[in-house]
């Protein structure tokens, strides 16, 4: 009987969740109202508020939902990555960005960058930053695996390149969501201009 509850719930929440993503995406955030959710997950009002306490929360767990499908498909990466540490971790980076829009538009991630930054010690901002550190810990991974196959410098520090590698690529990330006119194709060229030289550095001669 529990096991029937808690697939009731989690579809309940699933519904509310993909009610967001296309509200969100197709009238913006700040016009969207819970009830406006509620009614195209066929929920109470009442339900969403079990879910979750606000508008905010919504948005971080529509963010949550897809990170945690770009570390699936990264985590399959690291576990086998492509031969060339440019390659590998251009691959990484490249699958992150490629997954980056499926659920969220760019007004919805600066939206949710916004409230991070704003309340940095809110459920919200810790979920969202701990997000961060999980990615970061992930590109820290790829670089670990790269030493133990030996195409990366054994002598160097995985956590401090897997750290810089993560704050380029979010930075950039950062600036591609900003720029409505910027395309995937222009973030992923630049990203790529600015990661080749680091693969150059730290790979073995």
């Amino acid at each position: 009987m529990s096991g029937l509850r808690e697939k009731q719930k989690a579809d309940r929440e699933r519904r509310i969740l993909q009610a967001a993503v296309t509200k969100f995406r197709a009238d913006g955030y700040r016009a969207v109202r819970i009830e406006d959710l509620a009614e195209i997950a066929e929920v109470s009002v009442g339900t969403v508020y079990n879910y979750y306490q606000t508008k905010g929360d919504i948005l971080i767990a529509c963010v949550a939902m897809e990170v945690e499908e770009v570390l699936a498909a990264g985590q399959t990466i690291v576990n086998d990555p492509p031969r060339g540490v440019s390659a590998a971790l251009l691959t990484l980076i490249f699958s992150y960005y490629d997954h980056s829009l499926e659920y969220l538009s760019k007004e919805m991630w600066r939206t949710a960058m916004a409230l991070a930054i704003e309340a940095p010690g809110t459920p919200n901002g810790r979920r969202y930053f701990e997000l961060d550190q999980r990615l970061a810990a992930q590109v820290t991974a790829l670089v670990t695996i790269l030493q133990a196959r030996g195409s990366v410098q054994p002598e160097l520090d995985a956590g401090a390149i897997g750290q810089v590698l993560f704050n380029n690529l979010n930075q950039m990330f950062l600036e591609f969501v900003r720029d409505d006119a910027m395309t995937l194709k222009a973030l992923r060229d630049q990203v790529a201009a600015q990661t080749r030289p680091i693969a150059q550095l730290i790979a073995v001669s």
